[in-house]
């Protein structure tokens, strides 16, 4: 089964045809909210809004573990996240999707593995590459077959966050090879590799990162593209579900 993990731009799925919902306990906490099963196209689908569904829950405060676990709990198989960043890159514009294919991860102090405990020895995952890379293929797939505008890899900085990075960070992440900054992309996908979940993401860029392009001075946010970005999601994911 896929699972969609939505950020604070997508914490409804309308294209979801919904059939129940349902509350997962775990033996890390409770999850953001409860899991929304559905249908897209041909594909039993369930849907989980990152922030909770009042948006309510600030990046550095998601209990990863608890979201990760949930879905592995209820046989989800693969999992695409979606998330919100700043564009670094010239050419990663407001209202444009990335399918990134490599990270840096600069969040400290969030619960970063299921091993670790007297009882559990630690286990070292590879992380060379943090996406999977099969179900990464799938969604550009999807994304080419939907006529959508797009860029095919690219570097995810995930920063602690709640706060946005200062134009002097967003100098240094884009000196060290990042095309995007985020604060939600880990510790989702090292926790869905231990757990042998594929998981791959996809950015909707909604605004250019500090320093960059119209936020020389202050963040803004482009409605406009956003709303433009988050309709090219949802045709990304129709798309994806309805193939066989």
């Amino acid at each position: 089964m896929l699972a969609i993990i939505g950020g604070s731009r997508l914490a409804q799925l309308p294209i979801l045809q919904i059939t129940h919902r349902q509350v997962v306990r775990t033996p890390y906490g409770d999850p953001s909210c409860a899991l929304t099963f559905g249908r897209i196209g041909t594909q039993n689908v369930v849907f989980m809004a990152r922030h909770g569904y009042g948006n309510s829950i600030a990046p550095h405060e998601i209990n990863a573990r608890a979201n990760i676990w949930a879905l592995h709990s209820v046989g989800v198989k693969r999992i695409l996240a979606i998330g919100s960043v700043g564009g670094i890159r010239p050419d990663m514009q407001p209202g444009m999707l990335v399918v990134p294919d490599d990270m840096i991860d600069y969040t400290w102090g969030r619960a970063h593995t299921y091993y670790e405990g007297p009882d559990r020895p630690p286990v070292r995952v590879d992380f060379t590459r943090p996406y999977d890379e099969p179900l990464r293929q799938q969604i550009v797939a999807a994304a080419s077959a939907s006529g959508i505008a797009y860029h095919e890899g690219g570097v995810y900085a995930v920063t602690q966050g709640p706060r946005l990075e200062t134009a002097a960070e967003v100098r240094r992440l884009q000196r060290e090879g990042c095309d995007v900054v985020g604060m939600t992309g880990m510790p989702e996908a090292v926790l869905a590799r231990e757990l042998g979940v594929a998981y791959a993401n996809v950015c909707l860029v909604a605004n250019w990162a500090a320093g960059k392009g119209d936020c020389q001075q202050h963040i803004v946010f482009a409605e406009d593209a956003l709303a433009s970005g988050i309709a090219k999601v949802q045709q990304l994911l129709a798309t994806l579900c309805g193939q066989p």
